[in-house]
């Protein structure tokens, strides 16, 4: 029986668990754009049950720190649901072996690589691919539309419109939670006020910083594929399947997909393959190779001192007595903490989940041994980053 994968191809981590899966060869079916409107209520029925009994699991276990996303979800075995896409790339080597290779290398360097780039496409990349979305191609796109045509089989009859409105402008709202603040008096021509890219007040504006490092991630991405099929070799991991799923959820939306084809036209047709379904599975050598430095220099200059400055804010916070974070405590104005990245100010909130994921790679940088650390070592200043 397929596996159901219940999200959005508006969703990046959709994407990017849809890529996993072909990868590993894992039959799946998408829903609910694939499913009849009963496969759709019931499979909505088994998720929002696992969830409200906490059994909808992040392999191989729940952490207090955990929040459960909007999407996706896999539904399998028994109606057990399962989530988190880099967690799922785990449960994938773990239960479904991959026949070109495990996700993460087997090498311990090059796991620990992995997982780097894994994470700070999932955490900062998502920030940059929403801007995009909402601010770059704010005129262009259509994703409401899209989200109400995939979900016409749970909705009920004659308000796919009503929801493709309210998703676009909801969207647009939570920009600031999501990183991306308009300066002050920022306006698009044309453009409605509630589709307009806001600016809250002592919010400080980081659309440069946001296009600033997505050229710059891009760029990384191009120099590596011209010369190599996978970011790490010969072979996908999870990093390819990070980036693609971070990536690609701009093809759709037609601004961003035309910079990003100006920018980097390898990268650009390297994600189109994958897209349609193309996912490398051949196996090959797994490589850390000098090519790789630039990407994990922007990695150094925004993902890692995000995570160090939210990190230090959570402990600040959990001292004062605080227990609201992500998005309720961003809507009502606590637990917000300023910091800086790419010599930028920026202002956001504390995220519960990202000190999850950050505290597991830095344990991965502990469990590695002196000779693996020295291996990574030799394309990033990791041991002063990571574990400091």
């Amino acid at each position: 029986m397929p596996y159901l994968v219940w999200g959005s191809e508006l969703s990046p981590f959709t994407l990017k668990l849809q890529a996993q899966l072909r990868y590993a060869g894992i039959p799946f079916v998408d829903l609910p754009r694939d499913g009849s409107r009963w496969q759709n209520y019931r499979a909505n029925f088994v998720i929002e049950r696992a969830k409200r009994r906490r059994t909808a699991l992040r392999f191989p276990r729940l952490d207090d720190l955990d929040e459960y996303p909007l999407v996706p979800f896999l539904i399998g075995d028994g109606d057990r649901v399962l989530y988190d896409s880099s967690a799922l790339a785990r449960w994938i080597d773990a239960q479904h072996r991959p026949p070109g290779g495990p996700l993460f290398p087997e090498a311990p360097a090059a796991a620990f690589v992995a997982q780097l780039i894994d994470e700070a496409f999932d955490e900062f990349g998502l920030y940059m691919v929403h801007h995009n979305r909402w601010v770059t191609s704010a005129t262009t796109n259509d994703a409401g539309a899209r989200l109400a045509r995939e979900y016409r089989r749970v909705l009920p009859p004659g308000v796919q419109g009503v929801m493709a409105r309210y998703f676009s402008r909801r969207q647009v709202r939570r920009l600031p939670y999501l990183f991306s603040v308009a300066p002050p008096g920022f306006e698009i021509p044309g453009l409605s006020r509630a589709l307009t890219p806001p600016s809250p007040v002592g919010f400080p504006p980081t659309h440069a910083l946001l296009d600033e490092a997505w050229a710059t991630y891009v760029t990384a991405m191009e120099s590596i594929l011209g010369r190599q099929p996978c970011l790490l070799g010969e072979r996908f991991t999870v990093a390819d399947a990070s980036a693609y799923g971070q990536l690609a959820m701009n093809l759709a939306d037609p601004t961003a997909a035309r910079r990003l084809r100006e920018l980097a036209p390898t990268t650009f047709a390297w994600l189109q393959r994958i897209y349609g379904g193309d996912v490398p599975r051949q196996s090959g050598a797994i490589r850390l190779t000098p090519e790789l430095r630039p990407l994990l220099r922007i990695i150094e200059q925004t993902y890692v001192p995000l995570m160090q400055q939210n990190a230090a804010a959570f402990e600040n916070a959990r001292r004062a007595g605080e227990t609201l974070f992500n998005e309720p405590a961003f809507d009502r104005g606590r637990n917000l903490y300023d910091g800086a990245l790419l010599s930028r100010p920026f202002r956001s909130v504390v995220k519960s989940f990202q000190v999850r994921s950050w505290r597991d790679l830095q344990q991965s940088w502990r469990q590695l041994t002196p000779s693996a650390r020295d291996e990574v070592g030799r394309l990033m200043a990791v041991e002063r980053i990571i574990a400091g």
